[in-house]
């Protein structure tokens, strides 16, 4: 038995048995890729596949329970090589990120650039999903970092590390009638529009609706999208009020747009980094966080990864006060 079988054993599951694919993702050949797993099967005495002809139909049962201990041997390969890679010093690799839209575009371009200036051999993949999509990549392993925010509830799925607070902004057209208010919008004054959010607006459990639940009024949602640029394209098409993330808000490509505070009600919201728990992480990767982030000490970020250390983190700055050093 080798790790090589137990990798294509695995690719050929997530692969959804489809021998082709798993093949491309391996950088196999699909005569070399079924060779490999005929040896395993000849050698643990059992099929791990039902198969119907020539095609794989299911995984069997003991399939599964050997699928389970593969995919566990195979992560403690990678964390022994991480962790080699990490004690010789070595600044080669691949970094993969899951995260949304508006932290791909507004929060991470900085802290990717200060990486890639210290580890120039790194090469740096972004993976923007939906809100409700960043853990599961981060989950399925096919990311090494998850950067995702939340109304205040920690993440699921690894160690999260708080990175930054934020609030969301309220954006018009010049010449809206909430832009001549005296005072900042409220809720009561939203429902009056038709609004422009993020697409997780749209769930009963998402903050935004729980705060117009509490106050007895019902959200106009007239469009959603999932990046903040969109959702900017739509204001100023008229379809609506719009409602993002205060880090979307203020290039000078706004200009024409009017920002204006939202409402109390809305909870301030918080960004997180968030590490698999069971995977060695690599030096850069820490530094990607710590870039984000740099009033965390990165020992203590090493210990609570190693286990020797509680995860009890200070209340992290707001965006307005960490803003400056990031965009520098």
């Amino acid at each position: 038995m080798t790790l090589t079988q137990l990798r294509y054993l695995v690719a050929i599951a997530d692969s959804g048995l489809n021998i082709t694919v798993a093949a491309e993702r391996v950088h196999a050949t699909q005569p070399g890729l079924s060779k490999q797993l005929k040896q395993l099967e000849d050698e643990l005495g059992f099929q791990l596949f039902v198969r119907k002809g020539r095609s794989l139909e299911a995984i069997a049962p003991t399939g599964q329970r050997v699928l389970a201990h593969a995919r566990r041997i195979l992560e403690e390969a990678a964390n022994i090589r991480a962790y080699a890679a990490n004690e010789r010093g070595e600044a080669v690799g691949r970094l993969i990120i899951a995260t949304t839209h508006t932290q791909a575009r507004h929060v991470l371009p900085s802290a990717i650039a200060a990486i890639k200036r210290r580890f120039p051999q790194v090469s740096v993949h972004l993976e923007p999903v939906a809100d409700g999509e960043v853990l599961e990549q981060l989950a399925h392993g096919a990311a090494d970092v998850a950067v995702l925010s939340t109304a205040g509830q920690v993440p699921d799925g690894g160690i999260a590390v708080p990175l930054f607070r934020w609030r969301r902004q309220v954006l018009v057209p010049g010449g809206h009638p909430l832009g001549s208010l005296a005072h900042p919008p409220s809720l009561a004054d939203l429902a009056l529009y038709p609004l422009v959010s993020y697409e997780s607006s749209v769930r009963p459990e998402s903050s935004l609706r729980r705060a117009f639940a509490a106050a007895g009024l019902e959200p106009q949602l007239a469009m959603t999208a999932r990046d903040a640029d969109l959702i900017k394209t739509y204001v100023r098409a008229g379809l609506g009020v719009g409602l993002l993330a205060e880090m979307a808000v203020g290039a000078r490509e706004d200009e024409d747009l009017l920002a204006l505070a939202a409402p109390a009600e809305l909870p301030e919201c918080i960004s997180w980094a968030v590490l698999p728990r069971a995977r060695v992480s690599r030096d850069y990767a820490l530094e990607l966080i710590h870039a984000l982030a740099p009033q965390l000490d990165l020992r203590d970020l090493r210990r609570v990864l190693e286990g020797n250390q509680e995860a009890d983190w200070a209340l992290p700055p707001s965006w307005v006060e960490l803003s400056q050093p990031i965009t520098q």
